[in-house]
């Protein structure tokens, strides 16, 4: 039996292998879309603003978060994006906390994803019904008394149907899942993907603070909403209040990997290079229209900078002054070691030998003249090869630069 389980593991672990590449390698291409997302700090403006998106009803934004509806009753809030997405696969991820003094709350938040905006003081977690797109409802009361809140569930409307509010929605619901989602130590997380027509939840439940705790609320499949379309966040209370805050809403667009996303890249490239065509163009047309207008108000703009031939010889007399500095000080260097050479030649063969000052009571030190001459030798190889050097860049400075170009 071992045999046979080993080669069992061992297929196994191939197996597994195998899908992790494959799944790795069919992993979309993830992209920040920062004008769908907001975050702190700074979340909102001095004049109360946040930027790319637009807010009514009770809907308060500050520095940290966006208060969609506050624990008061009968409040309604939402908050929108100012345009519509030019992608059409999607994840978003939000970072919020739903609040509340009772043991109940309501009556509960709304993520939309609709082709319309909706209102900011509709029936549905406080925005419109009869939308055409995604409603996910984060259900916080239990209107039809069946035990089974809070809950967290996917409508998909075509814009004809209305929301049944008795019934919680449940026959018009595609998934869900029960998860309780106030009063948590931390956070709460859901991220919501739209990824190849289907549609996939994760939530996070807030007892603990590590992001990678993580699971899958609802999975659904042959899911086709609109192609453009707004996003939103909504929430209401009702005789029973919460509040409910929204931290974090980070946008990126899926790509699948391969040709689209190098087009999208080189059509965005098309993009910036056409706009700045357009604003060099609109620049030189104002230049001219100001010369026009002011012909004597400045010289010609053109005559305070160089050519590109004037340029051009500056560059070439600076490299032949600087070869010229850098010859004269070689030239000076062997001249000297050219007289030093001479002068200890001329005592070898005068006397042999370098003479020495004789210390009074010391032998007469002997001099080593096959040392001497080897070393001599040597200096004269060193002199030979440095003016080869020497005349080798001033050949290459003259081809470089010719001196009649000067």
């Amino acid at each position: 039996m071992w045999p046979f389980n080993k080669w069992l593991n061992l297929s196994l672990s191939l197996v597994l292998c195998y899908l992790v590449v494959l799944s790795s390698s069919q992993n979309p291409v993830e992209r920040f879309e920062y004008k769908y997302s907001f975050k702190p700090p700074y979340l909102a403006q001095k004049d109360g603003s946040v930027p790319f998106w637009e807010y009514g009803g009770n809907c308060i934004a500050s520095l940290e978060n966006v208060r969609v509806a506050p624990s008061l009753r009968s409040q309604k809030g939402a908050i929108w994006t100012k345009q519509t997405t030019n992608f059409e696969w999607w994840n978003v991820d939000i970072v919020f906390r739903v609040t509340g003094r009772g043991r109940i709350g309501a009556d509960g938040l709304a993520f939309w994803y609709t082709s319309e905006k909706g209102s900011y003081d509709g029936e549905v977690f406080g925005s419109s019904d009869r939308w055409k797109g995604l409603g996910l409802f984060f259900d916080s009361f239990d209107n039809d008394n069946n035990h089974n809140n809070p809950y967290i569930m996917a409508v998909v409307n075509d814009g004809n149907m209305a929301f049944d509010h008795q019934n919680d929605g449940a026959s018009q619901s595609l998934a869900g899942c029960l998860r309780d989602f106030r009063n948590k130590p931390y956070p709460t997380r859901a991220r919501i993907q739209y990824y190849m027509n289907t549609l996939t939840v994760w939530f996070h439940n807030g007892m603990t603070n590590n992001e990678q705790d993580i699971e899958v609320c609802l999975r659904v499949e042959n899911i086709y909403l609109p192609k453009e379309g707004y996003f939103g966040v909504s929430a209401a209370t009702g005789g029973l209040a919460d509040d409910h805050d929204i931290l974090h809403f980070l946008t990126s667009s899926l790509l699948p990997p391969g040709a689209k996303q190098q087009e999208q890249v080189n059509q965005e490239d098309q993009k910036v290079a056409q706009e700045y065509a357009q604003y060099e163009k609109k620049l030189e047309e104002q230049k001219q229209q100001y010369q026009k207008d002011h012909p004597d108000a400045h010289p010609n703009e053109e005559e305070w900078y160089e050519s590109e031939n004037q340029r051009e010889l500056r560059q070439i007399f600076q490299g032949q002054s600087q070869l010229a500095e850098w010859t004269k000080a070689i030239a000076t260097g062997l001249d000297a070691l050219q007289q030093k050479q001479d002068r200890i030649l001329a005592v070898v063969s005068q006397g042999g030998g370098i003479p020495h000052q004789v210390v009074p009571g010391q032998p007469m030190p002997m001099i080593n003249n096959d040392a001497l001459l080897a070393s001599q030798n040597s200096l004269l190889s060193t002199v030979q090869e440095l003016r080869n050097y020497v005349i080798e860049i001033n050949q290459k400075a003259e081809i470089m630069y010719p001196t009649h170009l000067i």
